[in-house]
């Protein structure tokens, strides 16, 4: 049985079942938990929710003795393994625990020098007429997706580093990593999840054949120009077909991901549902890491800023669904944005949290109330006792700061 009650009521034990307030607002990268202990009750308190709904039937109600936090976890433990056997379904593994981002970072740089040669090799066998071989492609996949399971701020935030002269190939890596992310974040299976990042991988192969004058022009396109860069889907989807090592799933999102819900993207201005899933998440994988990365034309946006657009174009654009699951595998604030502090100290997201959109960790480095350098400092929003918050996102142009990668790439 559900029942709301006021944030001052909650207690260890609760089974939350939805947080009332704007989706931007929660605290937790889940909606339905169990209260497992004092620190998540204080999260949801310093957050902008007043109410919330819990399910009594899951949970502990108002007025029954509260549990500790290991009996609430071996209930948790005790629900999981009944519902296995009197379903037949065997238990989800759960995933390793994860790893350190400074740690990951080593690998993520040796996995994307490798990805982007990869990319650029299968780039020079369509131009050549060749098919792509479908199992070296699925090898690359698989190593992308392992370091996005370790810790996926990683790769995702190095890929975005590309130049403009790596940006065909490195976009490829980075949606192929923010699909599998975003895979994850939506609950899909391992075939599943390996699909999205195919997908990823494969979505701009149409680009191959593009004139390279068009596809690196520093300045604004011609009628017939864009004509050409709108034909990539297309290209791209054929390119598939004729070599006849890829199919599914990927053929779809490469002809699809530049549909929009309202219907006005292309080539077949597919509308709302008429939009496969997975070609949903390429659109939003596909324009985040397009307006993050520096192009030949512009420089990229910060990271924060971008988040903040696509909410804007969400309406018309993006699934909302999809778009709400984008954020949270990735964060309001993903690394490597520039934010202010509530001391007035200038920071960088060096870090997700996995327990808050709002709490990551922040390498602060600046005073905006003594306009000067300080030592950089760490500081972990998620420890209890800390005090600090981030009150604002900040644009890095408007400050002249330049390379803030060298305060979370360590």
């Amino acid at each position: 049985m559900l029942k709301k009650i006021n944030i001052e009521h909650l207690r260890v034990g609760m089974h939350v079942h939805e947080l009332c307030g704007s989706w931007m607002e929660h605290p937790f990268w889940r909606t339905k938990f169990v209260i497992k202990d004092a620190d998540e009750i204080r999260l949801i308190v310093d957050s902008a929710i007043k109410e919330v709904w819990i399910d009594v039937a899951k949970g502990i109600d108002v007025s029954a003795p509260a549990k500790t936090s290991e009996e609430v976890a071996a209930g948790v433990d005790a629900a999981l393994m009944n519902a296995a056997v009197a379903t037949g379904t065997p238990l989800q593994v759960v995933p390793p625990k994860r790893t350190a981002m400074s740690e990951e970072l080593k690998r993520a740089a040796r996995i994307c020098t490798s990805a982007k040669s990869a990319v650029v090799a299968m780039f020079n066998e369509v131009r050549m007429g060749k098919a792509i071989s479908g199992e070296a492609a699925g090898e690359l996949v698989d190593e992308i997706s392992s370091s996005v399971m370790r810790n996926p701020g990683a790769l995702i935030s190095l890929a975005r580093l590309k130049t403009a002269d790596d940006y065909t190939y490195m976009h490829s890596v980075a949606v192929c990593a923010l699909m599998v992310a975003l895979a994850a974040r939506l609950g899909f299976d391992e075939t599943q999840t390996r699909d999205a990042g195919m997908s990823g991988l494969l979505h701009d192969l149409g680009k191959a054949l593009l004139p390279m004058g068009v596809l690196n022009k520093p300045g604004k396109l011609t009628d017939e120009e864009f004509r050409i860069i709108k034909g990539h889907p297309e290209e791209g989807h054929r390119l598939l077909l004729e070599g006849g090592t890829v199919d599914g799933v990927p053929l779809d999102v490469v002809l699809h991901h530049h549909e929009k819900i309202d219907g006005s993207g292309y080539p077949h201005r597919l509308k709302g549902e008429q939009i496969s899933v997975f070609a949903r998440m390429g659109a939003v994988c596909d324009v985040y890491d397009a307006i993050t990365s520096n192009r030949p034309y512009k420089a990229g946006w910060d990271p924060a800023e971008s988040i903040r657009k696509m909410t804007e174009w969400c309406n018309g654009h993006f699934d909302a669904r999809i778009f709400q699951a984008f954020v949270k595998s990735i964060g309001i604030y993903p690394v490597g944005s520039l934010v202010r502090m509530s001391s007035g100290r200038l920071g960088v997201v060096t870090e997700q949290s996995e327990r808050s959109l709002l709490t990551p960790r922040i390498r602060v480095f600046f005073s905006s109330k003594s306009m000067t350098h300080v030592p950089p400092e760490l500081i972990d929003l998620a420890r209890p006792g800390i005090t600090e918050k981030i009150v604002a996102r900040e644009d890095p142009q408007t400050w002249g700061f330049k390379n803030l990668e060298q305060f979370w790439v360590a």
